[in-house]
């Protein structure tokens, strides 16, 4: 005993430096505070002045005033290590003044301390367990004697809980490792201690092993139905294929997001004054032990593995701020995954907040739009999280006449009451027990706001849930009559989440023998259906995405087999005709036209070239110039564009005869491809057939037989033109308004130029009658009239014999020209046919799969494949049945979960039914 109370003196020291920071804490209190302070920094000096003696001499039989008790509780808390009797006798000065409210405070201060010196304490414990057992024994035998306030009892039980938990491996007193909590502890023996909260919150986790384990199968069991919900979701609509969710409704600033984030434990709806929220938000929390850390997914964007909420925040912000205002709600949810392994499995619908009056610039049916998307998820057999203020009456909850018209009977609907310390606390426990509109799931109280910064209570936004209990332990643990353990009253978001995991699990485990029931007879259905209409033929949209490449592929291979140098010698011959028209109209066929006023000289007339003088330099000039501006005009730019423009056009029709026609975007993917092979073979083959034209921009040597084929061939050009010519004249006599009035006009015309009619000058009305847009036509049907004159012309000179010898070929420039050209067209076919075009037959089917292959990715070939209506009837059909197999298959897997009853009632499918026993593990309260 020496001994020990040389280890209570030595330490004396550290007990006045306790008491001393209780003092300076306590001088935040009211006058009369401090003034009991200042007895504790007096009365924390006397202990060390007793002896053991005196100490068990202190035990009085009878009863007395706790006044008259106070020096003899201070001898008693001598011998307590000073850590403790500081903290005690403290606690017993201060609370004479306030009883009730010190109880709390004097808890948490004594919590705070004694966790902040634990590990200077650890020298301590093995000297101070004798002391603090024997003077729990004296204490033991003091207190059956002595009228001790409730408060006093409440500190002592902690104490004796906290010894206990020290000494539970047989009553070891040895040194002890630094305290890491009862909730970490339960959370690290059961998975469903940190779904409940119990390692964020400071509430105790009471269960025994058994019942751990049985909330941790329901967990998996729950965690499982969630699943076959989420597959249901995809297989239709259907209210009898599916499985409940929780759906949360409230009036807006009735605090519906800040219950949500307590339940999630983070931060993460979007915030604002304007309704925010404008499109439900399906969010499913996944318990997931093996996650590092907290995470969220936005499944259908894409998007996985945000650990930063504030990004989750600003996503839903955005997807919400998506709908106009003049719409402001839309029907189209939002589907978040939140995975921790601190949250419970929970399938929760957050949707937009009631209002009363819509603002200035919201439509007026704002009102009756939110209200319909409402009912349309609090139908059954959702359950409904009806959120209500505690400051606003029940009467007038928007959240409870909505439940009430679709669940009378309450139900399936749970009342969450909020802003809890906004009211007395009578109040508050009035509306909790409210009995004018009983719930058969109850009430809940909470105050789910994060509270603002103080010395007591620090904000710590990374943990809302730890943040949010304490907050919640501290109000409601100061009222005790009202919210204690006698008041029969469910408070706080821990419990919330409690009642939520079970009763989600028993809602959705008594609707799962209807579900089942349910999807047979679709399954039936859908089976019959793929039998008659596909004969059960399977399709997946890979055997599509191959089948339509293997009919693209015959369909080119096919062309690549009919497209070849006689096709491009004919495109490209056809090309240069025409520029060699116009060099025989710019060098032979015009006449330079004035206006009507104006009647021009004519230079050498091309009727005369038959008999003019064989050396003539004009006609020499002509001929020279023609040819030379025929092969300097670019001509492998020509036939590169020309034949890169023939086959991306016979790809485009290839395209519109295979199935890739009923795909947009496949079409342009594969055009594209065209156009990227052609064009990286564009500029080196054009370079090449322009050097290998390089010799004939100087002179062009043509041979008889070439002459000869150049003569047959122009015979043909010119009639074309000739019946071009035609066409057009018949078209402005449609114009004009017939042949009598064209030649009327065309006469007008011809008289002009003759100087036959003397015209001052054409004005904006026209001249001599006629409009000016009549003479605009009149002039051009001359012009085709003397073109079509020089064609007719021409044709017989090239047939004459003065165009058979290739010596005459001043006479013959059309004859001359058209040779020209054919040489030009096969020297550059063979380029075109070695650079270009097998370089695209080899490369072209290569490039469509890589550019195809690019563009399927993420969720890419489904989309494809459904864009063909008959594929995605197909496809459909398919999916469908493939997933009511897969829920039939994981209904019968979850009949397999656990043993014993849990096992029987999940074959039996009569999750819920519990009698006797089983109602505390009903609906808990």
């Amino acid at each position: 005993m020496s001994a020990q109370l040389r280890a209570a003196g030595a330490s004396a020291p550290f007990a006045r430096r306790v008491a001393v920071r209780a003092v300076r804490h306590f001088h935040q209190l009211p006058t009369g505070g401090i003034q009991r302070a200042d007895g504790v920094a007096r009365a924390v000096r006397r202990p060390m002045r007793f002896t053991a003696n005196a100490y068990h001499n202190a035990v009085i039989v009878r009863n007395i005033s706790f006044v008259r008790m106070l020096p003899k509780l201070v001898v008693k808390f001598a011998r307590i290590p000073a850590m403790f009797g500081g903290l005690m006798i403290g606690g017993v000065a201060w609370i004479q003044y306030q009883a009730i409210q010190v109880s709390n405070s004097a808890s948490e201060m004594y919590v705070n301390v004694k966790d902040t010196f634990s590990t200077t304490a650890t020298s301590l414990w093995g000297s101070a367990l004798d002391i603090a057992e024997q003077t729990k024994r004296g204490w033991v035998s003091t207190k059956e004697q002595i009228e001790v306030p409730e408060w006093l009892e409440s500190i002592l039980r902690k104490d004796g809980e906290s010894g206990e938990g020290r000494n539970s491996s047989g009553g070891s007193r040895g040194p002890e490792p630094p305290k890491q909590g009862r909730a970490a502890a339960a959370a690290a023996a059961s998975a469903s201690a940190a779904a409940y909260g119990y390692d964020q919150s400071a509430e105790n986790d009471e269960r025994t092993p058994e019942e751990m384990a049985k909330d941790d199968q329901m967990m998996h069991i729950t965690k499982a139905m969630i699943e076959i919900r989420n597959l249901l979701q995809k297989v239709g609509q259907s209210n009898t294929v599916t499985l409940p969710a929780i759906v949360v409704i409230g009036s807006q600033s009735s605090g519906k997001s800040s219950v949500l984030e307590s339940i999630v434990g983070h931060e993460f709806l979007p915030k604002g004054s304007n309704m925010i929220t404008r499109r439900p938000i399906e969010l499913t929390l996944v318990n997931d032990p093996d996650a590092k850390v907290d995470y969220g997914e936005f499944p259908d964007l894409g998007l996985h593995r945000i650990t930063d909420f504030s990004l989750i925040q600003k996503n839903l912000t955005e997807l919400n701020m998506s709908v106009p205002e003049s719409e402001c709600v839309s029907d189209d949810p939002i589907h978040l995954v939140i995975h921790s392994p601190r949250v419970p499995d929970l399938s929760l619908i957050d949707l937009p907040g009631y209002i009363q009056v819509a603002g200035e610039n919201q439509p007026r049916e704002l009102k009756r739009k939110i209200s319909e998307l409402c009912d349309k998820y609090i139908r059954g057999p959702n359950i409904i999280l009806a959120i209500s203020a505690a400051d606003v009456d029940l009467a007038n909850s928007t959240a409870l006449q909505a439940s009430r018209r679709v669940d009378p009977r309450g139900e399936r609907t749970i009342g969450v009451i909020t802003k809890m310390d906004l009211v007395d606390p009578e109040k508050g426990a009035a509306i909790l027990t409210d009995r004018q509109y009983p719930l058969r799931l109850g009430y809940v109280g909470v105050i789910s706001k994060l509270p603002t910064q103080s010395g007591l209570f620090k904000r710590d936004t990374g943990n809302v849930l730890a943040t949010i209990s304490r907050n919640e332990k501290s109000y409601f643990s100061s009222h005790p009559d009202q919210f204690g353990p006698g008041a029969r009253v469910n408070t706080g978001t821990v419990t919330l989440r409690k009642k939520l995991m079970q009763v989600l699990e028993q809602q959705m485990s008594s609707k799962l023998q209807v579900t089942t029931d349910a999807i047979h007879r679709e399954l039936e259905e859908t089976s019959y259906q793929f039998k008659v209409q596909y004969n059960e033929e399977p399709m997946t949209a890979e055997a599509y995405l191959a089948a339509s490449l293997d009919d693209f592929k015959h369909l080119f291979h096919k062309f690549a087999s009919s497209f070849g140098r006689p096709q491009m010698h004919e495109l490209l011959k056809g090309a240069l005709d025409q520029r060699v028209l116009d060099q025989l109209a710019a060098r032979y066929w015009n006449k330079p036209i004035g206006d009507l006023s104006t009647a021009l000289p004519e230079p050498d007339s091309i009727a005369d070239l038959p008999k003019a003088d064989p050396k003539s330099p004009y006609w020499h000039l002509q001929l020279d110039t023609a040819s030379s501006a025929l092969t300097r005009l670019g001509v492998g730019r020509l036939a590169t564009t020309v034949v890169a423009s023939a086959v991306q056009a016979n790809i485009d029709q290839l395209v519109s005869k295979s199935t890739f026609a009923k795909h947009p975007s496949a079409r342009q993917v594969i055009s594209e491809a065209a156009s990227t092979v052609l064009a990286d073979r564009a500029y080196t083959t054009s370079d090449g057939i322009e050097f290998s034209l390089k010799p004939y921009k100087y002179e062009v040597d043509i041979q008889q037989q070439e002459w000869q084929q150049g003569r047959e061939h122009v015979a043909g050009v010119l009639k074309t033109e000739l019946d071009h010519c035609q066409g057009a004249m018949k078209n402005l006599e449609n114009v004009v308004g017939g042949k009598k009035k064209l030649k009327e006009v065309m006469t007008f015309v011809d008289k002009a130029r003759k100087g036959d009619i003397a015209v001052e000058g054409e004005t904006r009305n026209g001249a001599g009658g006629f409009s000016a847009a009549l003479l605009a036509k009149g002039r051009e049907a001359v012009f085709l009239r003397d073109r079509a004159d020089i064609i007719n012309m021409r044709m017989l000179a090239a047939k004459s014999r003065q165009c058979k010898s290739l010596e005459n070929k001043y006479y013959c420039p059309e004859v001359f020209l058209d040779a020209v050209a054919t040489k030009l067209t096969q020297t550059a076919v063979l380029f075109l046919n070695v650079e270009m075009l097998n370089d695209f037959y080899a490369r072209f089917p290569r490039e469509v799969e890589s550019k195809l292959s690019e563009q399927m990715h993420g969720g890419g070939l489904e989309r494809f494949a459904r864009e063909d209506p008959r594929i995605k009837r197909h496809l459909d059909l398919v999916k469908r049945k493939e997933l009511l197999e897969l829920v039939l298959a994981k209904i019968e897997g979850l009949s397999q979960m656990g043993s014993g009853d849990r096992g029987r009632e999940l074959h039996d499918g009569r999750f819920g039914k519990r009698g006797g026993n089983g109602g505390r593990r009903g609906y808990l309260f």
